[in-house]
């Protein structure tokens, strides 16, 4: 081994030195790329996410959590089934990078298809799902190596095998991240079966169910409505013949909702409806699709106005809050369609023009008086200020943000989405009553996506702070604004 003493060295060789050890010095010290200040570029920001945000319990208001998991304390067997199964978000990138079909939805083998995502990842960088996927395995199984192929192994074994423990179970991940209220997404023909046995077994977490009645407008499909209708009829214990007796048996399933706890409606739609209607057309339309008789066009426009507007009238009498996602085009792979039904990566952004549909359902309400509180979500970008003052030009001083913007969903759900939502927001209306994030996953490891949204709000807020945008004699107020969005203001307006 070759020593070299200072005396020897000329003053060029000692800074090429010094600045080798530099080098070394910062490789061992570099901070993991999950670390406490992830996505806080200043002081401000730091301050709002480690002094308020980070601590604040949970209330997921919407997702799609399979309510006999939960009551089951369901127990995963490997990280492939907790990460990939039902997962299109991932599946859609898996596809994009090249990885065929068998590994993704197919039969290969678990560490198969895991192997393929994880040659994915690095691919996915200025995706979310970079950030979500290091994020869980930071926050969830302690994990904070980037995930390659060359990590892949290791990783999968590590997180499979805690798994296999209690602390990893269904329940336990949601006690773990102060998950105050859950609430699924259910059918009014659903028996909510598996939300009374949580009741009856509670474990820290409220599970509460959502009314979402999107299959009780699909008479374009009388086939599939007709069996729908059945359905509904037996869940309500009574026969359904025509459109008052549709309205008294999802009156009936209303109340049982109501009664396991239920105090959220939900409805997926393409657009607003509001078309004028005769309420003996409305009846000959629904008679006529329980004959398998295929409506018009126009009939199902129709139709799906009159039974949206009763559906809010519903949410009204209960003091209900509403939730109305517009502009998903669903389906669109009719090859893919066929082989894997819905839900599995083949939806998209819709291009609808949502504004005079939209004001004119809300005033039919409103001039009934019976316009409830209403959560107003978009799929496409454009509809950000549409939806905004739509919200605002129906806000009648009862309540705090009663009609409102609701956060970056689905595509949007992310950094640029959080941050376009959140801005039209604050231009238009009161980033203030702002009721905050949610998961709308079907995953158990999605929590820290609450977490990326606080990091997310706390620089936005950081950044106004440092470039003297707002006053940093409020901090006080500024840090119970972030508060509030994080939790505070949904506990209030939802009232669970």
């Amino acid at each position: 081994m070759l020593i070299l003493h200072k005396t020897t060295l000329k003053h060029k060789d000692m800074d090429f030195l010094s600045k080798v050890k530099e080098n070394i010095d910062g490789l061992m010290n570099e901070k993991p790329f999950i670390n406490d200040d992830f996505m806080l570029t200043n002081d401000y920001a730091r301050e709002l996410y480690h002094q308020s945000a980070e601590k604040m319990p949970i209330i997921d208001y919407h997702c799609h959590l399979v309510p006999k998991m939960i009551a089951d304390n369901y127990q995963f067997k490997d990280l492939t089934e907790v990460w990939l199964g039902g997962d299109h978000y991932k599946w859609r990138a898996m596809r994009g990078n090249g990885v065929p079909e068998e590994f993704i939805t197919g039969q290969r083998g678990s560490y198969e298809k895991f192997e393929k995502w994880a040659e994915t990842v690095p691919y996915t960088m200025r995706n979310p799902l970079y950030h979500w996927t290091h994020l869980e395995l930071a926050r969830i199984f302690g994990v904070y190596d980037l995930l390659n192929p060359n990590t892949a192994r290791a990783i999968y074994d590590e997180c499979s095998a805690k798994l296999q423990t209690e602390e990893f179970r269904g329940q336990a991940l949601m006690r773990r991240f102060d998950v105050r209220v859950v609430c699924t997404t259910d059918d009014p023909a659903d028996t909510l079966e598996y939300h009374k046995q949580i009741k009856d077994n509670p474990f820290g977490t409220k599970v509460l169910p959502t009314w979402r009645p999107d299959k009780a407008m699909v008479v374009e499909k009388p086939e599939q409505y007709k069996e729908y209708i059945k359905k509904l009829a037996w869940a309500a214990g009574m026969e359904i013949n025509s459109y008052q007796d549709l309205l008294d048996a999802l009156r009936r399933r209303h109340d049982f909702f109501h009664e396991m706890g239920c105090r959220i409606s939900d409805h997926g739609l393409e657009n607003f409806y509001a078309e004028d209607f005769e309420m003996e057309e409305i009846d000959r339309i629904f008679r006529n699709a329980l004959k398998g008789k295929k409506p018009s066009h126009e009939e199902v426009l129709k139709f799906r106005s009159a039974i949206l507007l009763d559906f809010a009238r519903m949410d009204h009498e209960k003091g209900w809050a509403q939730q109305f996602h517009i502009g998903a085009i669903r389906d669109n792979n009719t090859r893919m369609f066929d082989i894997l039904g819905p839900d599995t990566g083949y939806d998209a952004i819709h291009d609808v023009s949502c504004a005079a549909a939209g004001h004119k359902f809300l005033n039919r309400l409103a001039m009934e008086d019976k316009l409830t509180k209403t959560i107003l979500y978009n799929l496409n970008p454009k509809d950000n200020e549409v939806l905004a003052t739509m919200a605002y030009t129906f806000n009648d001083g009862t309540c705090p943000g009663k009609i409102q913007l609701g956060s970056g969903w689905w595509f949007l759900d992310q950094e640029d989405g959080m941050k376009r939502q959140m801005t039209a927001l604050s231009s238009l209306g009161l980033l203030s009553r702002f009721v905050g994030m949610l998961t709308d996953s079907r995953s158990f490891l999605s929590y820290p996506r609450h977490e990326y949204f606080r990091r997310i709000l706390c620089n936005l807020l950081g950044e106004d702070l440092k470039n003297g945008k707002l006053p940093k004699s409020e901090m006080d107020f500024i840090h119970q604004m972030v508060k509030d969005i994080s939790y505070n203001n949904a506990e209030r307006y939802f009232n669970f």
